[in-house]
């Protein structure tokens, strides 16, 4: 096997509870690359340290190259009545700077995609982008995803600490 960038090995694997405090610091820092928020350490991690303790929730995969973590994304489920089945949605996808460009997401993204096929009851794939982040929306289209035509609307509501 060459050393070069592109003949690298690439393994998927589930992330695990061990995985928290990396899975913590890489969300921070896409937050901070693409939206230009600030994350609360503390927040990000009960939030990960959640789903790993309400696995319905969803899950993470963390993709390695060459035995080192490069980079990762979180599914988690909708329902689609329309469809009688589960999109799994892609979020929370980051891949370390000196990963990018190396198949890595490519990696992440067969991965799900292989399971979502297996799986008869998800009836497809979703990810969100931001609007701005061409190289990411190029990306998506070379896997064959496409824009699916919706602009997303939200609103943020306060949150009590004592989640009662």
């Amino acid at each position: 096997m060459s050393d070069s960038p592109t003949h690298r090995t690439i393994a998927v694997r589930d992330a695990n509870s061990a995985d928290i405090d990396l899975l913590a610091r890489w969300a921070i820092a896409m937050a901070l690359e693409t939206e230009h928020k600030t994350l609360d350490p503390d927040t990000v991690r009960r939030g990960i340290a959640a789903l790993f303790a309400q696995p319905q929730r969803g899950r993470y995969l963390v993709a390695e190259r060459d035995g080192a973590a490069a980079g990762t994304l979180m599914l988690t489920h909708e329902w689609s009545d329309w469809r009688c089945g589960d999109w799994w949605w892609i979020q929370s996808v980051y891949i370390v700077p000196a990963h990018r460009r190396h198949g890595v997401f490519r990696a992440l993204y067969h991965h799900v995609a292989t399971q979502a096929r297996a799986d008869a009851g998800v009836c497809g794939l979703r990810l969100y982008v931001e609007r701005d982040n061409a190289v990411a929306q190029r990306t998506y289209a070379a896997l064959g995803m496409e824009d699916a035509g919706y602009r997303m609307f939200e609103i943020a509501l306060p949150r009590r600490l004592d989640n009662g």
